[in-house]
């Protein structure tokens, strides 16, 4: 899959970041520890999913979370780059 808009809908109550994983998930923690401190940065909502709660997400993202999403486009997927990151929410603005 390559990145860009998700096939299925994803609901995340208007955060701008929104963390696609599942609880136990040590790549999600790592994942979760960038998104969080570049959000505070900028001043943006985050948004956490579980794929055990959305069955449409477990089969579109399933085996690759977890999955950042920037405004509802997938960002990046298994790993986040905080400089990566930084830029597109720079570019955002």
């Amino acid at each position: 899959m390559t990145r860009g808009e998700p096939r299925g809908s994803v609901d995340s109550a208007g955060a701008e970041l929104v963390i696609i994983g599942k609880p136990g998930c040590h790549l999600c923690d790592a994942v979760r520890a960038v998104v969080t401190q570049l959000a505070a940065e900028f001043g943006l909502e985050v948004a956490e999913l579980s794929v055990l709660d959305h069955p449409d997400l477990l089969q579109e993202y399933g085996e690759m979370i977890p999955v950042t999403l920037v405004d509802g486009r997938v960002h990046d997927y298994w790993r986040v780059d905080a400089d990566r990151l930084r830029a597109a929410l720079v570019a955002r603005c």
